[in-house]
């Protein structure tokens, strides 16, 4: 299909809103909050809260809505990639409710999110011995009378202890029902906050995107009704041919939407990286000539032109992954290119402008090295970089898992 690569004029009018709540309200409490690294930054939430309820639905009216919201990522982590993950939504967990639930189970789980106080969502993958490998999640669930009972542990949990702890929010738990199907035993359970059993462990003390709330959850006999399993409680055997089950390939298919987010979340935190450090050439007296030959040029602006057209390939592809998702195509390959290809980009970009401002670009007195800090996890949540461009391989060459791992 053709994609135009033109924002629609509400997505542009959209795009200066956010670049102004970024500049004004994230941007000057950036360092306080990446210091403070578990303190909630309560006027921020609050402020962005009452901002999202308020702007809500301004400028729709277009079929550019997922591309929108991926202007709005990398526009908001221009300004603070971490306070971006601490802004109140139904994040990843909310992804997988929309892409697996029922319309009942929408209703009942995203709609508290219309009205009210600030609450959070999140999702509760990640284990100790299942990282990449989702299959390999060892919590589980036991179906007791009309009630599933978790039992687990779950670290890397992002916006886990808000989402835990903070009445209406909710956890959504990967847990299998039956250990002997592998991935096929795979369910996803949503729990509400403060349910019994499920507990916030500690919170992980970071590299980088430190003001972002990152928690270990435990789950104790931890019961939820029965209606919270999303997708069918149906386990598919491994020889079957049956197919509708939305349990591990639909909680699965919310990375198709959440990848190209991260990946404008990168270019976001980039594109930080490189304005600043071209304003600061440019009060140094230097600026790329772009119509200069290559071999005339200095090598700063190599460097510079080769970051700004990595930022702008990853932009690219990340907006072709966006507007497949806008006009109801797959996207699947698409959404891990864009992830890979930003998750390089943004680190490469970073650490050069780092490389180039030097001792000054090192130290704390700029906000570059915290953007080079902030930028790796890019490469990593959401499906690290090796298993983006593993799946990006079986997709070009039709293999399956079994056949490319």
């Amino acid at each position: 299909m053709t994609i135009s690569f033109e924002p629609a004029e509400n997505t542009v009018a959209a795009q200066a809103h956010y670049n102004e709540l970024a500049r004004e309200h994230m941007r000057p409490v950036s360092r306080k909050y990446d210091i403070q690294e578990h303190q909630l930054p309560t006027e921020f939430v609050e402020y962005m809260w009452t901002q999202g309820r308020k702007t809500k639905g301004s400028w729709s009216g277009t079929n550019d809505g997922f591309v929108q919201v991926c202007v709005q990522a990398e526009e908001l982590c221009w300004g603070d990639a971490a306070l971006y993950l601490r802004i109140p939504s139904p994040a990843l967990g909310g992804s997988a409710v929309a892409a697996a639930g029922t319309p009942e189970q929408r209703q009942r789980f995203l709609g508290p999110f219309e009205s009210g106080d600030p609450k959070w969502g999140a999702m509760a993958i990640t284990e100790a011995n299942a990282g990449s490998d989702a299959a390999a999640i060892q919590t589980t669930a036991d179906l007791d009378g009309d009630e599933w009972v978790l039992n687990g542990t779950k670290i890397f949990c992002t916006s886990g202890e808000s989402a835990a702890t903070i009445d209406g929010g909710f956890v959504v738990v990967w847990a299998t029902v039956d250990k002997s199907a592998g991935r096929a035993g795979i369910k996803s359970f949503v729990v509400p906050a403060n349910t019994p059993g499920m507990k916030v462990i500690s919170l992980e003390r970071k590299h980088g995107i430190r003001a972002s709330d990152t928690a270990t959850l435990s789950f104790e006999d931890c019961r939820v009704p029965r209606e919270n399993l999303l997708g069918s409680e149906k386990v598919k055997k491994r020889d079957s041919k049956s197919t509708g089950d939305k349990g591990f390939k639909g909680a699965m298919a919310t990375f198709d939407a959440s990848r190209p987010i991260v990946a404008a979340m990168a270019v976001g935190v980039g594109r930080a990286a490189l304005d600043f450090l071209k304003e600061e050439l440019e009060r140094c007296g230097v600026t790329p000539r772009y119509d200069a030959p290559r071999h005339a040029l200095s090598a700063v602006e190599r460097d510079v032109m080769e970051m700004e057209a990595q930022l702008q390939a990853a932009r690219l592809l990340t907006w072709r992954a966006a507007k497949l998702m806008d006009h109801g195509k797959p996207n699947n390959l698409e959404a891990s290119m864009a992830k890979a290809k930003a998750g390089l980009a943004v680190t490469a970009i970073t650490q050069k402008a780092v490389e180039i401002l030097g001792p000054r670009g090192y130290s704390q007195k700029l906000l570059v090295e915290k953007w080079m800090r902030d930028a790796k996890i890019n490469d990593i949540y959401e499906g690290t970089q090796q298993i983006n461009q593993l799946i990006v391989a079986r997709r070009i060459l039709d293999y399956s898992s079994s056949v490319l791992r």
